[in-house]
């Protein structure tokens, strides 16, 4: 039985797309989730804007020769029929098990994606038709290019239950960020402390370079001891009357 997919509060959303993946693994270090970024989940454009959703998770398995054959393109479960159950907004999540000699998704699937709105793709695996897919304006993090079929190597079992991608477990409707770093997992239920976290912790990092900027030296600064905390608290309280 596969997971109903759940909206993500515009809000939560807005502000998650303020606040890099860079943050995000810290505030969930401090959480002692040290196993959030997905390996292998390089920006395929340096360009594209961070994105913000919740996962709606796909699962391939090794090929097998009666299951991976074109044929299966046709199949209710197939990634036609997956895509058509992504809602506008989500965030695909694709466990490819790793696999780089088997393209996930073309051209074609991609811009089914777009037209339905889902926000970006994700996965620790491969695609194909990269010049078509750049067209298609979907924002793409995987682990590189390769011309073959998802079916010359991979296995397509599932939607919408725990996956592994790029070595993180993601269950659907976690929450992922994807900037330039590469892309970053919140479990849905930690959702709104790390979101109030994180915005304490980029305002905190804002002030930090300031001072970086201004000539500070680092040793008391970053990490901030007391004087400087208390430094930081009269420029907040500062910002606020103003």
């Amino acid at each position: 039985m596969t997971t109903e997919s759940l909206p993500l509060d515009p809000e939560v959303a807005r502000t998650l797309s303020t606040i890099s993946t860079a943050t995000l693994t810290t505030v969930l270090l401090k959480k002692g989730l040290r196993n959030v970024w997905m390996r292998g989940t390089t920006p395929m454009d340096g360009k594209q804007a961070r994105q913000v959703g919740r996962a709606f998770t796909l699962r391939f398995v090794p090929a097998r020769e009666d299951l991976a054959t074109p044929e299966s393109w046709s199949s209710p479960i197939s990634t036609r029929a997956a895509i058509e159950a992504m809602p506008a907004g989500c965030i695909a999540v694709v466990d490819a098990m790793g696999v780089t000699d088997a393209g996930i998704f073309g051209d074609i699937l991609c811009s089914r994606m777009k037209k339905r709105g889902v926000a970006a793709l994700v996965t620790d695996g491969v695609v194909r038709d990269i010049k078509g897919v750049s067209e298609t304006g979907l924002p793409v993090w995987c682990r590189g290019v390769a011309a073959p079929p998802s079916v010359a190597g991979l296995t397509f079992v599932g939607w919408q239950e725990p996956v592994g991608c790029g070595g993180v477990a993601v269950f659907p409707n976690d929450v992922v960020v994807a900037d330039a770093d590469g892309a970053v997992l919140i479990p849905a239920k930690l959702l709104d402390e790390v979101v109030a976290q994180a915005t304490e912790q980029e305002q905190l990092e804002n002030w930090i370079m300031s001072e970086v900027e201004k000539g500070a030296a680092l040793p008391g600064l970053y990490p901030p001891n007391a004087e400087n905390k208390a430094r930081y608290e009269a420029f907040r309280s500062a910002a606020k009357k103003a």
